[in-house]
C-alpha cells in the first residue's frame, strides 16, 4: 500500500510550507519581515519632501530608509528601484524555501511600494498643473499614509502576526496559496 493510499499519512507539499497557526514566529522571522517595510518607505520620502521641511523632526524617520534610498538612485536610468523589486520578488516571494510570514510581508510591501510608486508618478505628472496647496496637502496625505501602513505592519510583524491591510492582504494571500 502506498503512503498515498492512506489519507491521515499523506501530507499535501503545499501544507508544509506554512507553519501552524498556532505555532510562533522565530525573531529572525519577525526581524526580516520588519527589514521589507523600509521599501515603500524609501519611496514614499521625495513625495513629502516639503513635509520634512516643514518639520524637522520628521528627518530622523528617514534614516532607517536611507542605505535603501541612496543604493536605489546610485543606479543610473532609476533602476535601482526596479532591481531591488525584481530581486526582492524572484528571491524571496516565487523562492518556497524561504519562510511564509517572510514571503507574505515581502509580498505585501512590494504592494504597498507599487502603490507609492505609481502616485508619486502621478504627482509628476500633475505637478506642472498646480503645485500650489492642494498638491502639497495630497502628497502630505499620502506619506503619513505610508508611514501608517509602516507603523502598522512593523507593530504587527513585532508581535508575530501578519498585518492585516484591507485589500492588500487578501491579494497578498491569493498569490502565495
Amino acid at each position: 500500500m502506498c503512503i498515498r493510499d492512506r489519507p491521515e499519512a499523506y501530507v499535501p507539499p503545499l501544507a508544509r510550507l506554512e507553519p501552524p497557526p498556532d505555532a510562533p514566529i522565530p525573531i529572525w522571522q519577525r526581524l526580516l519581515g520588519l527589514l521589507v517595510y523600509v521599501l515603500p518607505w524609501s519611496d514614499a520620502i521625495p513625495i513629502g519632501q516639503h513635509l520634512l521641511i516643514q518639520f524637522p523632526v520628521l528627518q530622523w524617520l528617514t534614516l532607517p530608509a536611507l542605505p535603501l534610498f541612496i543604493l536605489e538612485r546610485g543606479i543610473p536610468f532609476g533602476l535601482g528601484n526596479l532591481l531591488v523589486f525584481f530581486l526582492l520578488f524572484l528571491a524571496v516571494v516565487r523562492n518556497p524555501n524561504v519562510p511564509y510570514f517572510i514571503r507574505f510581508n515581502t509580498l505585501q510591501a512590494l504592494l504597498v511600494d507599487i502603490v507609492v510608486v505609481l502616485i508619486g508618478y502621478a504627482f509628476t505628472i500633475l505637478l506642472p498643473i498646480g503645485g500650489g496647496l492642494m498638491m502639497r496637502t495630497l502628497s502630505s496625505t499620502v506619506v503619513v499614509g505610508v508611514l501608517a501602513v509602516v507603523i502598522f505592519a512593523l507593530i504587527e510583524c513585532s508581535r508575530g502576526r501578519e498585518p492585516d491591510l484591507p485589500g492588500l492582504s487578501q491579494a497578498v494571500r491569493m498569490q502565495l496559496y
